[in-house]
């Protein structure tokens, strides 16, 4: 697997992967409260089929764990197909049982 690195741009709202020192794509976001709404992921056609979209929503994700506060709402089509396939990770979905988040 390529070494893709993925880092928060909070000026931007977004996660950034970078292959071979280039933007290979993003997961844009949106803070609302008790929540990080995923909208939009994209990745450059340059690097699709690398394994870059998939590194975007497990950072991202492994991100939102780790501060413990959030959860997420996903309006994303490509963030909501990949948590269908890594259903470890439905405890972050807002509404999923023990969600904190208020409504």
């Amino acid at each position: 697997m390529a070494d893709i690195q993925v880092t928060r741009n909070e000026a931007e709202s977004r996660w950034e992967a970078t292959l071979d020192g280039k933007l290979a794509g993003f997961a844009q976001y949106q803070l609302a409260n008790e929540l990080v709404v995923f909208t939009h992921t994209e990745v450059d056609p340059a690097f699709e089929g690398k394994g870059v979209g998939g590194a975007l929503a497990r950072a991202a994700l492994d991100d939102v764990r780790g501060e413990g506060t959030r959860k997420v709402l996903i309006v994303c089509p490509f963030i909501t197909g990949w948590i269908a396939r890594h259903r470890e990770y439905a405890d972050l979905l807002y509404g999923a049982p023990g969600s904190t988040a208020k409504d």
